[in-house]
């Protein structure tokens, strides 16, 4: 049902302090690690494919005096649908003109925020659909948890890759409580894995909290993605995945960045704000996640 903001949801001009500006409920957590990919700007149709070569394999030993057998070059796609986030408001010049506060500023300001918002849930979303998944949802979350998921990368780099695991507020209180985890508050540097953000870290994975780390339609336990966030690649062999090394885990495809714009209506004597975006948020390396599934 389409609503329109009157001067009695607003607030009448009294002596009062600032009027304080709405915040978001749940803030903005996974959209920041994901690759933005303009590849869809300014192009005609809705999808994007992404085509992927597949590695081709080791080199074999030939024998003197034998030809070198041939083999085929291959390559497979995936695709992705471009949506359309939206939100509007209608705001009466009686509740712009009378109401505390400055309300089509207001009302501008959360569109930006709720299409934010959008985007970051849609990234939320790509990520539970990761293929590699560790089900510890018998057990609360822990280190001996974590360090099991995180095998499941096969990681076989030298050095090893950055990881971030993002977990519910609820579940900082286990975390905190577990002798392995190095919580911010004691380790300020930690070698240098704490970084902005970020509450600590535990079996190399850096930990963001996030209440919008849902749980299952159970509600039996919560589910924790784990990401590499580095341009590594956690398998180093391409036959593995068939995913070039340096993809990002998270890409959002903008067809088109935000655009605000506001109408009159005449005889109404109303204004309408209106926002919307142009996107698509997908998990493009299946490699650099893992779901991981922790009891409630």
């Amino acid at each position: 049902m389409a609503g329109m903001t009157k001067l009695s949801g607003l607030v009448n001009p009294q002596v009062m302090a600032d009027m304080v500006s709405a915040t978001l409920p749940k803030k903005i957590k996974f959209s920041p690690f994901a690759k933005v990919d303009t590849t869809l700007s300014g192009q005609p149709g809705d999808t994007i494919t992404v085509p992927k070569y597949a590695y081709i394999g080791d080199a074999e030993d030939v024998a003197e005096g034998v030809a070198i057998g041939t083999v085929v070059l291959t390559a497979s796609t995936t695709t992705a649908q471009v949506k359309k986030a939206a939100k509007a408001v209608e705001i009466t010049d009686e509740a712009a003109l009378s109401g505390y506060g400055d309300p089509i500023g207001e009302a501008a300001n959360q569109l930006t925020m709720a299409i934010a918002a959008k985007v970051d849930n849609d990234c939320y979303e790509a990520l539970k659909g990761a293929t590699l998944q560790y089900d510890g949802s018998a057990k609360i979350i822990s280190y001996e948890g974590i360090v099991d998921a995180v095998d499941k990368f096969g990681d076989e780099t030298d050095a090893g890759v950055n990881k971030i695991i993002f977990v519910h507020p609820n579940q900082v209180t286990q975390l905190r409580k577990d002798p392995n985890f190095l919580d911010i508050n004691k380790y300020p540097i930690a070698n240098g894995v704490i970084m902005s953000g970020t509450i600590g870290s535990i079996a190399g994975c850096r930990v963001v909290k996030s209440k919008k780390v849902a749980l299952d339609s159970g509600n039996a336990y919560y589910l924790n993605p784990i990401m590499v966030d580095d341009s590594a690649d956690p398998n180093e062999d391409p036959a593995a995945d068939k995913t070039a090394t340096v993809s990002s885990a998270l890409t959002i495809y903008l067809k088109r960045d935000v655009n605000t714009e506001t109408d009159r209506d005449i005889l109404k004597k109303t204004t309408v704000l209106s926002a919307d975006e142009h996107y698509t948020a997908v998990l493009s390396n299946e490699s650099k996640v893992v779901l991981a599934k922790f009891k409630k």
